[in-house]
């Protein structure tokens, strides 16, 4: 059963936790956690480039020139794509679906990687608390310093704190969610995670099987 570090305010170490095999303890595999985020960045893509065709262009009602006798080429309307200002064939549209299916097994898994490789590399960690009085940056900035955490980190929290949350948000490289937001994306992100002691067997009950 894997063990991680738990850490006071202070930085020192106040004792271990034993964290969830099923979790924390998953062999890398890259090409799965490649898998998994080459979709879930492909699922939040909005298409936003947009063309209009020649029937969506205004104007170009009127046959800009009679058919023949004037020595130059037929012409319908001047919004044809050939001419300036009309519209636009085979262009982007935004009806595209960007979004890949991925297998929410899959899905799971490579998160489970994720956080099982940040644990073997000792950049996952857990906090006993965090002090929520005065309720400013500087206070938090303190208590990251104290911590052995990298130059960016992922924060986990047991449920929406707002006092907290001010508190962190703005850290440069710091970011806060909760329990039931931890996503792939963002934990390859960050060089550490830091959860919160009260969030771990909520995390860890959210995906047991």
């Amino acid at each position: 059963m894997p063990q991680v570090a738990v850490y006071n305010v202070e930085g020192k170490t106040v004792g271990e936790m034993d964290l969830s095999n099923e979790i924390f303890g998953v062999k890398p595999e890259n090409g799965l956690v490649h898998e998994a985020v080459v979709a879930q960045r492909a699922n939040a893509r909005r298409s936003i480039a947009h063309t209009k065709t020649r029937g969506e262009v205004r104007g170009g009602g009127r046959k800009p020139w009679k058919q023949k006798g004037t020595g130059r080429a037929r012409q319908g309307s001047t919004r044809s794509p050939q001419w300036v200002g009309g519209g636009i064939t085979f262009g982007p549209r935004n009806q595209k679906n960007f979004s890949i299916k991925i297998n929410k097994r899959v899905k799971r898994q490579a998160l489970f990687m994720a956080l099982s490789d940040k644990l073997a590399d000792q950049h996952l960690i857990v906090l006993e608390g965090m002090v929520t009085e005065p309720t400013k940056t500087k206070t938090a900035a303190i208590i990251f310093k104290r911590l052995p955490v990298g130059k960016s980190a992922l924060v986990v929290s047991p449920m929406s704190q707002p006092l907290l949350l001010r508190m962190v948000r703005n850290l440069p490289n710091v970011t806060m969610v909760t329990f039931g937001s931890v996503n792939l994306e963002d934990v390859l992100a960050h060089q550490s995670v830091v959860f919160l002691k009260d969030a771990v067997p909520l995390f860890e009950h959210l995906y047991r099987k």
